[in-house]
């Protein structure tokens, strides 16, 4: 892998996640050495389990009830971008190290997404589980409604209790000592 080529990688991901590690020439190597001594097994759900966060990330881009800002949405576009072509980092179709380069961008920006995800997740769970009228705003204005008063909810039980039914005020001292 060509140093342009790894400093173009890092370019992108700091634009999608400006926060990312830095991925260098080393770090590349060791990740590489490190994927390729996995037994193939271990290797492929290593590699499956972090690719399944692409699709993830298409079905809230893709979902017109799931209103994304427009800067996540601009920044889930060039990931996504980058993951379709074939010819990035590392080809696509080299056996086993063909996708490391898709699930390391993916791995490294997922904290650009990852609160996103989780409240898209929510949204999905609430709207399968509740079926909301009406489209996608007034069914996210459901949803936030009532996370809103499960929220309000957990806020008063914790006040009750840590509160007592009964103060009367500072307790006296039972024996006084003259």
């Amino acid at each position: 892998m060509r140093s342009d080529a790894i400093a173009r990688f890092d370019a992108l991901l700091h634009e999608i996640h400006p926060d990312a590690a830095r991925v260098d020439p080393d770090r590349l190597q060791h990740l590489t050495d490190w994927l390729l001594s996995l037994p193939p097994a271990r290797a492929h759900d290593v590699l499956d389990r972090r690719l399944r966060r692409i699709d993830e990330l298409r079905a809230m881009l893709d979902d017109y009830d799931w209103d994304l800002p427009q800067s996540t949405r601009a920044r889930l576009l060039k990931l996504l971008a980058y993951v379709d072509r074939d010819d990035d980092l590392i080809d696509d179709h080299r056996p086993m190290l063909g996708l490391l380069d898709d699930v390391l961008l993916v791995e490294l920006a997922w904290p650009a997404f990852a609160m996103e995800a989780d409240e898209y997740r929510d949204f999905c769970a609430y709207r399968n589980d509740e079926h909301p009228d009406g489209g996608g705003d007034l069914q996210r204005t459901a949803w936030l409604r009532d996370r809103l008063a499960e929220l309000a909810l957990l806020q008063h039980q914790a006040r009750v209790h840590d509160s007592h039914y009964a103060h009367s005020g500072d307790p006296q001292p039972r024996f006084r000592v003259v």
